[in-house]
């Protein structure tokens, strides 16, 4: 059983969110926010990172809103978002190669190996993404998740409007999300992180 919240009339919030109402998308960033935090904490070990996951998360929501009537459950869509994100984190950060370390030290069974195998598996993945990237979307890819410059720096740094580099970077990922889906390691990883977590 799913001991998880779920907001009351979730798919009718979510429906006017998809209209553009602002008091629903509070409604459900109130509600929710909560429980991913800390999720997301577990996942990265650090409360101002997971912040900035989790309002990137839900930015997304609002600029993607128009794709929500096709989503089956948006909320699952939206932890699905967090935790790539977080896992970008921990990949550009070499944190998960201390997680791995420390799930080797482990006594190992089957979901440990399952879960490093999937590390593994999507950091790998992720890098060929990367290398397939536009140029300029890479390039603001990089320097964002790879060097940690903000946004205006990669715009000063390119010559670019801070809007364009924010664009370009949703591109970006938006990428990168569909070439992991593709390859079957977005629902592998939320799969896991679900049943760590």
């Amino acid at each position: 059983m799913d001991a998880r919240p779920h907001l009351p009339d979730e798919k009718l919030l979510f429906t006017q969110i998809a209209g553009g109402d602002e008091d629903a998308f509070r409604k459900v960033f109130h509600f929710y926010m909560p429980s991913f935090f800390s999720m997301i904490v577990q996942v990265t070990k650090s409360g101002a990172i997971a912040e900035d996951i989790i309002q990137e998360t839900f930015l997304r929501l609002w600029i993607h809103r128009d794709q929500l009537p096709e989503i089956r459950n948006p909320r699952a869509w939206l932890l699905r978002i967090a935790y790539l994100q977080a896992f970008t984190y921990l990949r550009d950060q070499t944190i998960h190669l201390k997680a791995v370390a420390r799930l080797a030290a482990a006594e190992p069974n089957a979901e440990d190996t399952e879960l490093l195998m999937a590390f593994r598996d999507t950091s790998a993945t992720i890098k060929k993404a990367v290398e397939e990237l536009p140029k300029q979307q890479k390039t603001v890819y990089r320097l964002s998740r790879e060097k940690g410059y903000k946004t205006g720096e990669i715009a000063k740094e390119m010559g670019l409007s801070e809007q364009s580099v924010k664009n370009t970077l949703v591109r970006a990922l938006r990428f990168i999300r569909d070439y992991l889906e593709k390859a079957g390691h977005a629902l592998l990883l939320l799969f896991f992180m679900f049943h760590r977590y």
